[in-house]
């Protein structure tokens, strides 16, 4: 069984169940592309390394900053991976535009 997501793109029924099982829902780092993890919200900030092709990541939580243009659109919006680690929301696929985990606070 597939549901459609609000890309319009099938996925498994359980997946997100699955993964909160695990600890958490992950996201997709859209297909073909090496992401790069930087240190803070935007391009001017130092990569701290780069998510192979495939990676699944878990998104603690999210913060405006640079805006990048990516495959899944152009946003404004960052994803906190870990402490000191971010990735732009427009390379990884969340089904959403907007946020989908908490703001980050600091």
């Amino acid at each position: 069984m597939t549901t459609q997501d609000e890309l319009g793109s099938a996925k498994p029924a359980g997946d997100q169940a699955l993964a909160a099982a695990a600890g958490g829902a992950t996201y997709p780092v859209a297909p073909g592309y090496r992401v790069k993890v930087r240190q803070g919200p935007g391009t001017n900030h130092p990569a701290v390394r780069t998510l192979a092709e495939g990676a699944r990541i878990q998104i603690r939580c999210q913060r405006h900053g640079q805006s990048v243009s990516g495959p899944y659109g152009t946003s404004d919006i960052w994803d906190c991976i870990g402490a000191g680690q971010y990735v732009s929301d427009a390379y990884v696929r969340t089904g959403s535009s907007g946020m989908v985990a908490p703001r980050c606070t600091n």
